[in-house]
């Protein structure tokens, strides 16, 4: 696998060897796996902390839920949730912060109360402005896959050619950002898993990532929870299996390893200290010779 060294201000990242593990902490009242759990400002700091503490690289901080079907919320209401939060966590925590959002004024606050890192579900396209804060703060992009927006994107998703699809989705949105101002360097690419795909098409992209690495940018992927591995673990015993069960982990740490295998270099969880084992073990394998 090819290594990579993002270094931008006083963070370092170095992917290759070791597989980078992005904690997700949601200050929203209705994400699939967690709504409303980590609601207040005190509960999301706690939870922010322990991420940290349970080994994550970076923390990747969102104010609006993005499962499927759901609504957006005010670019005001995003910015109310996310900040507090992020200033009293940088006085605890020493790692990057990275805020998911669509909006360049919600991304614009969060960099100035500390974030350093932009996660766009939307690879820059809903807002224009998006690529200006990127390339004016000098920050690292994360560029994912999707179609339509969060709610239509499950609406009968449909590819002739999926991985060719996104390839070609990836190499037109580089280039754009580049066109930007944006350092290739700072760009990682996320083929958006659940975004806008069956879970059939979930599965043949885990089990194609290394198809990606010719794009020459480091991959970002979030299982974590999802859908998909809810739907493979349901048998008549079974019929509900919650997102925060202990048979999804379970779910959740294989198709973290299949990830990591398949190319990988940063994996997007909501329990930190499983997946920190998973990656040791795995990247031990990969790495032996």
């Amino acid at each position: 696998m090819k290594n990579f060294n993002l270094a931008w201000g006083k963070h370092r990242l170095e992917m290759g060897r070791r597989t980078c593990i992005m904690g997700v902490l949601n200050i929203t009242p209705d994400s699939f796996s967690d709504g409303g759990k980590f609601f207040t400002v005190d509960d999301a700091v706690t939870q922010g902390y322990k991420l940290f503490q349970d080994g994550a690289d970076v923390i990747d901080i969102g104010g609006e839920s993005t499962r499927p079907f759901s609504d957006a919320v005010s670019a005001e209401e995003e910015i109310q949730r996310v900040v507090p939060v992020i200033e009293r966590l940088l006085e605890r925590i020493s790692i990057p912060i990275s805020i998911d959002t669509t909006k360049a004024v919600v991304a614009e606050h969060a960099i100035k109360a500390g974030a350093s890192m932009i996660n766009d579900i939307s690879s820059l396209r809903f807002d224009p402005e998006m690529a200006d804060v990127a390339a004016d703060y000098g920050v690292p992009v994360i560029l994912m896959h999707m179609l339509g927006n969060p709610k239509t994107m499950q609406i009968e998703p449909k590819y002739d050619d999926l991985i060719g699809q996104l390839k070609a989705f990836f190499e037109n949105n580089i280039d754009l950002a580049e066109q930007k101002g944006i350092s290739r360097s700072k760009l990682i690419i996320d083929p958006g898993i659940g975004f806008g795909k069956t879970f059939d098409h979930n599965l043949t992209l885990i089990n194609n990532l290394h198809e990606f690495k010719t794009l020459n940018v480091p991959i970002l992927i979030g299982t974590s929870r999802k859908a998909f591995i809810r739907n493979l673990l349901k048998d008549e015993a079974m019929e509900d299996v919650h997102p925060q069960s202990r048979i999804v982990e379970t779910g959740t740490q294989a198709s973290v390893a299949a990830a990591v295998l398949n190319g990988a270099h940063i994996v997007r969880v909501h329990d930190v200290a499983s997946t920190r084992i998973t990656v040791k073990i795995i990247d031990a394998i990969k790495n032996g010779q």
